[in-house]
């Protein structure tokens, strides 16, 4: 069914944009199949001792349609994600399809210098983009699409992007709820994948009503179907206010970001009698949010000829309360890095600190944990996602010290990348048999990025990469609450073909 609706989709493009000369120029069609499999030994967090490695191949198909009209940008993509062999027969419906709209969005130009059939020039340039959407700024360190992912990642949202002598700034809201059905009052928002059932403190299994989210115990860990976002998240966010400012200068780019989200109040509940047993939760309908503000900026430049510098330096602060309700003191994440370019090789060094939780000074309803938001984490902080990718990461923040080294060719580049990771704050030992307020030692482990990328030809792209974690019983017990129980060397290693033809391009 999957393919035959693809099938038609992009039959119905061909015909239109076959019609007419006119039309060809304003109507994109590009495809896309990435298949990418996996050998899996400790990614995310460390392996059981003497456990076998996962082996699996996942596969985005992603078809993205675009219109453009002097006035209007129209884009729509569907994509169908999922892993091979995980469908429940090759003969039935309940095939476990996961088939859904990734994008659906309209760029309405409002004013534009440049076209003489708008009387006002107040400023050079406004637009409003409105629904399904990708949002990328700078280089996704807290606002990303999260291409990494095969299901990637999106906003609905509304965009005021503006541009005036030579700044740009786009002013952005959203706000989220789980339906639009009769009968229902109010804006309280249940910010989860929720189960349809949990099984309660008798091993009954209870349906879980509207507005209700299980917990792994009374106050534990919310119970959900999958990870909601990067960091471990349980919670999406109920709405989202933004202003992202930013303007070149030659060599240099400067771009300043405030982004408030909002999350929707709870309260302890449970569910289920004396006789079945209770299931423990969060009951979402208590009015208000706890909002978090996150601000701060980012410069990027290069220079030199024969001999380039590329170099970034970053800072951010967030305040106000965590999707928890405690208050947020003293979070940040700052960082520096150079590479020095040199024909077709570069090296540099970096350095990044994420915030996080002080045992030694730390006080009750507070947190100083910084969280990067909705970007990609993948990027930045070891490819095998121990750190603020779907497991979260240390209450003790992050340092991450780093060496990279890169080749550029023609069809073939290659990167290597060691990061050298500690604790960002001091974190007690809390196990039953050690000494009170005794502190671990802060180095969570060494890793080994290699990536290698082949241009086969100018729609497909292989790519290839080998990563080893060298942990120790600080990201053990950081990460998973035990000692000594898991392997402290994981490995992954993957295989990626990218097709992404443009069926309408010029040969």
């Amino acid at each position: 069914m999957t393919k035959s609706y693809l099938t038609r989709l992009a039959l119905l493009g061909v015909g239109l944009l076959g019609s007419t000369p006119q039309l060809k120029a304003q109507f994109s069609l590009i495809g896309q199949l990435r298949t990418r499999t996996e050998l899996r030994n400790g990614v995310a967090n460390l392996p059981l001792a003497g456990a076998s490695p996962a082996f699996f191949t996942s596969q985005r198909a992603r078809l993205t349609f675009g219109y453009k009209w002097e006035r209007i940008t129209f884009g729509f993509a569907v994509q169908d994600v999922r892993v091979w062999g995980q469908d429940a027969s090759t003969i039935s419906s309940a095939d476990g399809n996961r088939l859904m709209v990734h994008e659906a969005w309209g760029d309405i130009v409002l004013l534009n210098r440049a076209d003489t059939t708008i009387k006002s020039k107040v400023i050079d340039f406004l637009s409003l983009k409105i629904g399904r959407q990708e949002m990328v700024y700078d280089d996704s360190r807290l606002i990303g699409n999260l291409d990494w992912l095969q299901q990637g990642r999106r906003f609905d949202a509304a965009l005021l992007k503006a541009q005036h002598n030579g700044w740009a700034l786009d002013l952005g809201v959203g706000f989220n709820q789980n339906t639009d059905a009769f009968g229902l009052a109010g804006t309280y928002y249940t910010p989860a994948n929720v189960p349809t059932s949990a099984l309660s403190t008798q091993n009954v299994t209870l349906p879980v009503p509207s507005g209700f989210l299980p917990t792994v115990g009374k106050g534990g860990a919310p119970v959900v179907v999958n990870a909601v976002s990067t960091n471990g998240q349980n919670q999406q966010f109920k709405s989202f206010q933004m202003a992202y400012l930013t303007r070149k200068f030659r060599q240099a780019k400067f771009s300043a970001l405030v982004f408030k989200d909002d999350f929707q109040k709870y309260r302890l509940d449970s569910i289920g009698t004396a006789s079945t047993g209770y299931v423990y939760g969060r009951r979402y309908d208590q009015s208000g949010t706890n909002s978090r503000v996150t601000y701060g900026g980012m410069l990027t430049g290069q220079s030199g000829i024969a001999t380039k510098v590329f170099w970034q330096a970053f800072g951010y602060w967030q305040t106000g309360k965590d999707r928890d309700g405690l208050q947020i003191r003293k979070a940040h994440h700052y960082g520096a890095n150079a590479i020095v370019q040199k024909g077709n090789f570069g090296v540099g060094p970096g350095y990044e600190i994420v915030s996080g939780n002080n045992d030694a000074t730390l006080k009750a309803g507070e947190t100083n944990r910084f969280d990067p938001l909705y970007g990609t984490p993948h990027k930045f902080w070891g490819l095998m996602d121990y750190f603020y990718a779907g497991t979260g990461s240390p209450s003790g923040g992050l340092q991450d010290a780093y060496v990279k080294v890169r080749y550029t060719g023609k069809r073939l580049s290659t990167t290597f990348d060691i990061h050298y990771f500690a604790l960002a704050n001091t974190t007690y030992n809390k196990q039953p048999d050690v000494t009170s307020a005794t502190p671990l030692s802060a180095k969570l482990g060494v890793e080994y990025d290699l990536v290698a990328t082949y241009a086969l030809n100018k729609y497909t792209m292989l790519e290839a990469g080998y990563a080893i974690m060298n942990g120790t019983n600080t990201l053990e017990y950081t990460k998973q609450g035990t000692m000594n129980q898991k392997d402290k060397v994981g490995t992954w290693a993957y295989l990626m073909i990218n097709i992404k033809p443009d069926f309408f391009a010029s040969k």
